[in-house]
């Protein structure tokens, strides 16, 4: 703990030192190396450093899957090389390796909003580097107005046509296409917590490095977009190995985007999403009563046959911008929870407000400070099963006196020069895992990032 203070100071302290960012005029390049768009080869790449840590903080128990309540640090790493090819004007292929290392306080563990998005939620796999993207990507144009395109990781090209239909296929995470929120959803630029860059109900389909393999068609116009996604499933909960037996386990995904124009030459995005996994899930009220039929020593979510089981969910993601500094942001979201939670996190419904304001009034356009609000719940027979000592991939104190977990996060990111930015983040967490019994709890942060 001492480790993760000393490096918050010493980041405000640069904060107050550091080179101002480029004014409004200025061309100076948001990467450390430049990337020109005439060319059909993409490299990049980027480094982001988040450490943590907690004081200690009251807890009367804790079990197996507990936030420690003892004062912990931790720092993770996650490194990722871009690349990518245009073979023509209507496809290209991108390939990205990455090595996440390092890893978050009590192992990721004891919290349903974890507080770093960047944690590989299995500390044994190391710091190997692996590959976390591989995407064929073609278009369809519908029409012969052509829209200017930002050339990104996802993306090479910088015209598409306005009316088109876009097709990818191989290895990618959900959260690339489904769920985006230009505020709140970046882990190394925004905000650091699972259930606040994402919709923590939305048990997306992922191995536990967060990616899977799938196809996705995807309708785009001006002021409304269509996508469906078909994707693999991994084999176990939070596991690393994926069910290529698609009668076992897949994932349908579905997102409307709508752009309607509510206020004058601002801003808005509609987000409306939904999910239905089929895998080897358990199922909470059967766990439970198996226990109380003295069929199993604790509730265990994963005692039962092979079966396939369905999970669906849906979500609301909102995006308003209110000034040419200030937007504002907000994510509903609500998942059956009677069965399993598989893939992301432990969270039922989610309710998220947040928002995000850029330092151009004191001089620091790229600078960015945010806050955002999220309150999460389960289920009732998911809550039965923790309080009679059921264990998930992520929680587990031994008992539970329910209620929601409530955060709070707020950010303050600096602009130093072309790519590298230094955060500072702080986050408060109510009822860590749901239980009363335990915190509340204050998280702070620090942060180094690298676009290269």
């Amino acid at each position: 703990m001492r480790v993760a203070i000393l490096i918050l100071l010493l980041a405000l302290g640069a904060s107050a030192q550091a080179p101002r960012s480029p004014d409004p005029g200025s061309s100076e390049p948001a990467t450390i190396f430049p990337h020109p768009d005439n060319t059909r080869w993409y490299w990049g790449g980027q480094v982001n450093i988040i450490a943590q840590g907690h004081p200690p903080f009251d807890a009367p128990y804790s079990g197996p899957n507990s936030l420690h309540p003892y004062g912990e640090d931790a720092t993770s790493r996650l490194l990722t090389l871009y690349t990518g090819y245009e073979i023509s004007q209507r496809a290209e292929v991108l390939f990205d390796v990455e090595s996440a290392s390092g890893g978050g306080i009590s192992d990721a563990l004891g919290l349903a909003g974890f507080t770093n998005l960047d944690v590989v939620r299995n500390p044994n796999l190391g710091g190997a580097p692996y590959v976390a993207r591989v995407i064929f990507h073609a278009i369809v144009p519908l029409s012969k107005n052509k829209v200017e395109s930002e050339r990104t990781p996802l993306s090479l090209f910088t015209r598409l046509p306005a009316h088109r239909l876009e097709f990818r296929v191989g290895k990618f995470t959900m959260a690339d296409f489904f769920d985006v929120n230009e505020a709140g959803g970046d882990s190394h630029l925004q905000f650091m917590n699972w259930t606040v860059d994402n919709n923590g109900a939305f048990d997306y389909a992922a191995d536990t490095r967060g990616y899977t393999w799938g196809a996705l068609a995807e309708y785009d116009a001006p002021v409304w977009a269509l996508r469906f996604a078909e994707a693999v499933m991994p084999t176990v909960a939070n596991g690393l190995d994926m069910q290529w037996n698609l009668r076992r386990a897949h994932s349908e995904n579905v997102e409307l985007d709508l752009f309607p124009q509510l206020l004058a030459k601002r801003r808005t995005a509609i987000r409306l999403l939904s999910y239905v996994n089929h895998a080897n899930m358990g199922d909470y009220r059967q766990a439970v009563i198996n226990f109380l039929d003295h069929l199993t020593p604790v509730p265990d979510i994963t005692a039962h046959p092979l079966q396939v089981t369905a999970k669906y969910g849906f979500g609301v993601n909102l995006e308003q911008s209110l000034t040419p500094n200030l937007r504002a942001f907000s994510r509903l979201g609500w998942s059956e929870g009677q069965h399993e939670s598989y893939v992301y996190t432990e969270v039922d419904s989610t309710l998220e407000l947040g928002g995000d304001y850029a330092g151009t009034r004191w001089g620091r356009k790229l600078d960015k400070v945010g806050a955002a609000f999220v309150s999460n719940g389960i289920s009732r027979w998911h809550q039965k099963y923790l309080a009679l000592g059921g264990r998930g991939f992520l929680l587990g104190d031994g008992g539970l006196h329910y209620g929601r977990e409530t955060i709070f996060e707020g950010y303050y990111n600096l602009h130093l020069w072309r790519g590298v930015y230094l955060g500072a983040d702080l986050q408060h967490i109510n009822n860590p895992g749901y239980n009363r019994d335990r915190g509340p709890v204050l998280v702070p942060g620090v942060r180094l990032h690298l676009d290269l």
